[in-house]
């Protein structure tokens, strides 16, 4: 039995353990700008739904609830755009990460196939890739892609790490393309609710998809938005052969989501006022640890959107890691998300309002 771990790369993040150690030796303790996970308390009008579902003994269906498909088809049409949804458009799923790990196995692709995905982007994208066996393959413009083999295209906007959102024509020239090669495309944009400096667009936007969803579906998650990552809830949406293809597969392998945790996202996506609270925290953070990076001497690229700064002192990124652990703060080297990222740091800012004063401090120290 060959071990299929042997097929993939390093966890990164262990590679970061000796440097949070440093940075937790601190004698006012660590500040975790590393991973974008929430730390603000889970809204109360999703905790209470949440409770209401508790008594939930049997199984969950893969589909979902049709009281969360009208969520999923409604919160789609309003926010992005999204016209003539029907429930077979959407499907819940356990999580993105699940969604990106595996939806090359569940597509069927192996040997021989490609998965394309930017050069800058977050790591499993190619662990999804190898998990299947195909060849993971990075880009910097998609439409530049050798088209051979190519059976999956990802897109990411907001990106991360970057922070970089794709303008409608990209969007529109990435559709296209696919459409033309008969490439399947994945849009990623678990970040679009938060955009600073651009308003970032949906693939399922009439203005990118021309009003069809053929060969073509979006990816969304509640972890940022709602502050739900500990719920695991999220969704796709777009081509219903692809979505009614992945619900057969993922009926057999048992891919439900908690019937808890369907009736708290549909409270969530009913509750706007959630989002723009927790936008305005996130605002506040972003602002104060931009001006303390770049007075200590860091530029900023892109990070127009998404939870973090893209951040270089013109160094190799290992060195600037571990300069801040000194400090007590850590950050995620680029390299994590590809080799391009060598000489930057991702900087998160979902730390509690505390921890973000005590890095200000820090870096001006």
């Amino acid at each position: 039995m060959s071990a299929v771990s042997s097929r993939l790369p390093v966890f990164p993040w262990d590679r970061l353990e000796p440097y949070k150690a440093e940075a937790a030796a601190h004698p006012d303790g660590i500040v975790d700008l590393s991973v974008g996970t929430p730390v603000d308390p889970v809204p109360a009008v999703i905790r209470q739904a949440l409770a209401a579902a508790a008594d939930s003994p049997g199984y969950p269906t893969v589909w979902g609830t049709a009281a969360l498909r009208d969520a999923l088809t409604g919160w789609a049409e309003r926010r992005l755009g999204a016209k003539g949804l029907a429930h077979t458009n959407v499907l819940p799923i356990v999580g993105s990460k699940e969604l990106v790990a595996w939806l090359p196995t569940q597509l069927g692709l192996g040997a021989g196939d490609k998965v394309a995905y930017p050069r800058l982007a977050y790591p499993t994208y190619e662990v999804g890739a190898r998990l299947a066996g195909a060849e993971p393959v990075v880009y910097d413009d998609p439409t530049e892609l050798d088209p051979a083999g190519v059976k999956l295209l990802w897109l990411n906007s907001p990106s991360n790490p970057t922070g970089r959102v794709l303008s409608k024509d990209e969007l529109r020239r990435a559709v296209e393309w696919a459409r033309e090669h008969g490439v399947l495309l994945f849009s990623d944009e678990c970040y679009l609710e938060l955009g600073w400096e651009a308003d970032p667009v949906s693939v399922l936007h009439p203005d990118v998809c021309g009003g069809s969803y053929e060969g073509i579906v979006a990816v969304h998650s509640l972890s940022k938005r709602s502050n739900l990552a500990g719920y695991r809830a999220a969704f796709i949406a777009g081509d219903a052969a692809v979505l009614g293809e992945l619900l057969q597969v993922r009926k057999h392998s048992g891919m439900m989501v908690a019937a808890p945790v369907q009736a708290a996202t549909v409270a969530a996506l009913a509750d706007s006022a959630h989002v723009a609270e927790q936008r305005a925290r996130y605002a506040d953070r972003r602002a104060a640890l931009r001006t303390a990076f770049e007075g200590a001497g860091f530029r900023i690229e892109h990070s127009e959107a998404s939870l973090y700064l893209w951040a270089t002192r013109d160094e190799p990124c290992w060195d600037t890691v571990g300069e801040l652990s000194k400090r007590g703060i850590l950050v995620a080297p680029g390299e994590f998300y590809g080799a391009a990222g060598e000489r930057f740091v991702r900087i998160a800012f979902t730390a509690t309002d505390e921890r973000v004063a005590a890095a200000v401090r820090r870096l001006a120290g």
